[in-house]
């Protein structure tokens, strides 16, 4: 058998294994997250549920980063970034899965679910893991490989940071005292002391560094490289420009207390990143990212320049209404959602226009 003839009988198993990975993060993210929620509603612990008006966000990250993931290791099995995406869904999702397992058994329902207090110890573990594998994905976009040979010890270190700790857990966790806090926040290390606690915040500033030292390396290879790679790094840089934008809405909105406006700007950051990482790899339209990147901007603007009018409009027929006594906040709604459907159709016209 020649080795293409054995390559060709084997170049499925990659798609498969891509796909079957991809199904287990969004069982683990999603299905057994609802329904960990489901239980606790029937034990009467609402309080505990994942998917609240924030929560529902590391799911959103989940089937984002699992679903490039799968296109990536289907399509390229030996870049290493598809496969780490797949590794991050799965991750998010275990992290999902075993504080819904940890609250139901160990909170909820004691004694109903067997090792509930023991799993309760390895909620912060998998997600200090996630951000070790964030710092990955980032040092090894867009080439699969490291900028350069120097880069090797970092890469050693963000690996050896979740490892120590999931080895520190195990031997020095004890289950019969069971640690969990209450809420959505697996870094809240609350209840947690001695060497544990030291090993926990030494793993995550480890690898919190990891992310920002990954991000840098990117800025770092934008400005060495030529050719190919640098318009696959104008992908990224165009998710990161978004969703700093985004970011920016998120805490205008978390100010203002606009909790609907807050997950979608939080979900457009979570989601963008992978998308760009997957274009990047795949050279997805490399050569049309001027126009991309140009309408985006136009879109942005309108989009920006539809809600100025939106706000506009209520605001100037509220105070209209308090002077000459209209009707109630319901009118200044329907005049601005009218006004907001007849002014972008001039706009749009002149966006459109040549030159």
């Amino acid at each position: 058998m020649t080795p293409a003839t054995r390559f060709a009988r084997l170049g499925w198993w990659p798609s498969v294994v891509a796909w079957l990975l991809w199904a287990l993060a969004l069982l683990s993210g999603v299905a057994l997250v609802l329904w960990f929620d489901h239980l606790l509603r029937r034990a009467g612990r609402p309080d505990l549920v994942q998917f609240t008006a924030g929560g529902w966000l590391p799911s959103i990250a989940c089937v984002s980063a699992a679903t490039v993931g799968a296109v990536l290791a289907a399509r390229r099995p030996r870049h290493p970034v598809g496969w780490l995406l797949l590794a991050l869904a799965l991750d998010t999702g275990v992290c999902g899965a075993t504080g819904g397992y940890a609250a139901y058994g160990f909170l909820a329902r004691p004694g109903t679910l067997p090792a509930a207090g023991y799993v309760t110890w390895y909620v912060p573990a998998t997600a200090i893991t996630a951000l070790a594998l964030i710092g990955f994905v980032l040092l090894l976009t867009p080439t699969g490989s490291l900028p350069s040979p120097r880069w090797r010890w970092w890469a050693w270190v963000t690996a050896a940071a979740p490892v120590g700790l999931l080895v520190v857990v195990t031997v020095a966790s004890d289950p019969s005292h069971p640690w969990f806090v209450v809420g959505n926040n697996p870094l809240d290390f609350r209840g947690i002391g001695g060497v544990l606690v030291a090993a926990n915040q030494a793993a995550l500033t480890v690898n919190v560094l990891a992310v920002l030292v990954a991000a840098g390396s990117l800025v770092v290879r934008f400005r060495r490289a030529r050719g190919i790679e640098r318009l696959q790094l104008r992908w990224v840089a165009l998710a990161a420009a978004v969703g700093s934008l985004a970011g920016v809405v998120a805490l205008a909105a978390q100010a203002m207390g606009a909790i609907v406006l807050l997950g979608w700007a939080a979900a457009l950051c979570l989601t963008i990143f992978p998308v760009a990482i997957g274009a990047a790899v795949l050279r997805y339209r490399l050569y049309d990212l001027d126009r991309i990147i140009s309408r985006t901007l136009v879109y942005g603007l309108l989009t920006a320049a539809g809600i100025g009018l939106y706000v506009a409009v209520v605001w100037l027929v509220e105070i209209l209404r308090g002077r000459v006594g209209l009707g109630g906040g319901l009118l200044a709604t329907a005049l601005a959602s009218v006004f907001l459907l007849l002014a972008p159709r001039p706009m749009s016209v002149r966006s459109d226009s040549p030159g």
